[in-house]
């Protein structure tokens, strides 16, 4: 299941995009801006299959609302993936030195450091 989000797509197998769906729905229940984002990302979401070379087809108008085009970079999330225009990647994600001080902060703050 494929869903756009902000400048990329986001890639969910099905159980986990079930298990999001579940949450959204039961969270939207009590809070009205849930709601929202419930429409926009069950309404955006595409059923993505795979071709025989085992490549996900996405549909022109689900690239085209975040600028995929040809070249792209696969990011691995742990539970879904992100696809991305390569340029958007290479805009959008590269870590400046704060970024750096925040993130050892982050995995201190959590036991990994």
């Amino acid at each position: 299941m494929v869903a756009p989000w902000h400048n990329c797509l986001r890639a969910y197998p099905l159980p986990q995009w079930e298990e999001l769906e579940m949450t959204l729905r039961a969270e939207g229940k009590t809070q009205p801006q849930m709601i929202k984002l419930l429409r926009f990302l069950v309404g955006g979401v595409v059923d993505c299959p795979l071709d025989k070379q085992g490549r996900v087809l996405l549909p022109p108008g689900l690239r085209a609302g975040c600028e995929v085009d040809k070249d792209v970079v696969v990011s691995g999330m742990i539970t879904y993936f992100e696809i991305w225009d390569k340029s958007v990647w290479e805009r959008e994600n590269r870590p400046a030195e704060e970024d750096f001080q925040a993130f050892e902060q982050i995995m201190i703050q959590s036991g990994l450091m």
